[in-house]
């Protein structure tokens, strides 16, 4: 980089075009997105602040419960809630969408209060759950109906193995309501490269008409100076057809893992959710505090899972088991539950 061959300078916030090009080609080839939908950012966690920004204090959001903390946590930087309330482990002024077993962990959206902003992830992080077509068809409506923007987090998307959605874009009249940001954190193992995506869609419109691609164009320039153009590099070679090769034997590794993982906890006799379309485990404990089972497992197995309240009131009972790891670590984890609840 020291060398005048080598210099690059900054480079386009946006992203650079043969990335986004090579982003629109693979993950939404006949769906309507072209590459100046798409804006390349250093993750999706970054994008889903730089969207807070982008929509500001006065809107209202709702979010599934549980869910990926950064959604409620960055309304509460951005001033959007009220006061946390303890009794009920909610912030006030956000609309919590419980998810569970009894619901298929998707919300019932007849008894869902209308906000400006939907925060919604499938696969989902925490249970491991994936919206169905009809589903999502569902929440579009509910969108249009309410006015609403859907911010869709498809970070594990590439994990999916049933025939569901890999993008909200799928959906017909999708571009018209939402927003999709995406990662190569958990697609290609960036997560210290720092390397992500968010689409926003030409027909995505304010209610008074305005274009919401100019005002996040705008936000992003005066925010971010791009990606680092080493980070794009390695994210245009992973979707060239061997990287594309490479980032699937990876995805096919941690899906075994998890098998791994699901097979142990269900002979142990666990209700256990997840780990078809998604690389984490969701286990209940019913009647448990989920930070007590954590603290069991810490403390007798010396695993670490993660406590399922950490992801909403709606994750009290529960705790998420990962399958990020080398296998001998998971084989040994696995044995240790074995040991722990035989």
């Amino acid at each position: 980089m020291s060398t005048l061959e080598g210099y690059s300078g900054y480079g386009p916030e946006q992203g650079e075009k043969p990335l986004r090009t090579a982003i629109a080609r693979t993950f939404y080839d006949n769906l309507g997105i072209e590459e100046d939908d798409i804006f390349v950012s250093d993750g999706a966690k970054c994008d889903i602040s730089r969207l807070q920004v982008l929509f500001g204090e006065d809107k209202t959001i709702a979010v599934q419960d549980p869910s990926y903390p950064a959604y409620v946590d960055s309304s509460v930087i951005m001033g959007q809630t009220g006061q946390y309330q303890k009794s009920v482990e909610k912030f006030a002024n956000i609309e919590y969408m419980r998810c569970t077993p009894d619901n298929g962990f998707f919300p019932d959206l007849s008894s869902t209060n209308r906000t400006d902003i939907i925060f919604f992830c499938s696969p989902n992080n925490p249970t491991g759950s994936a919206a169905t077509r009809e589903q999502l068809t569902q929440l579009v409506k509910f969108a249009k109906d309410n006015g609403s923007i859907i911010v869709y987090d498809s970070a594990y998307a590439i994990y999916m193995s049933d025939d569901n959605p890999r993008s909200i874009f799928e959906i017909p009249g999708a571009k018209d309501v939402a927003i999709e940001t995406s990662s190569f954190s958990k697609y290609a193992g960036f997560t210290g490269v720092r390397l992500g995506w968010t689409v926003v869609p030409k027909q995505l419109h304010y209610s008074d008409g305005f274009q919401v691609a100019k005002d996040f164009n705008r936000i992003v320039c005066t925010c971010f100076n791009g990606a680092s153009t080493i980070a794009q590099a390695g994210g245009l070679a992973c979707l060239e057809p061997e990287g594309l090769k490479a980032m699937h034997g990876v995805i096919n590794f941690y899906k075994e893992n998890t098998n791994i993982i699901m097979e142990t906890l269900n002979s142990l006799g666990f209700n256990v959710y997840g780990g078809t379309n998604a690389p984490y485990v969701w286990v209940h404990f019913p009647g448990q505090s989920s930070w007590d089972v954590f603290a069991e497992i810490l403390e007798k197995t010396h695993v670490v899972t993660t406590p399922g309240s950490g992801f909403g009131p709606g994750g009290e009972g529960f705790i998420r088991v990962s399958a990020f790891g080398h296998r001998e670590n998971v084989l040994e984890a696995c044995k240790r539950f074995k040991q722990l609840y035989k």
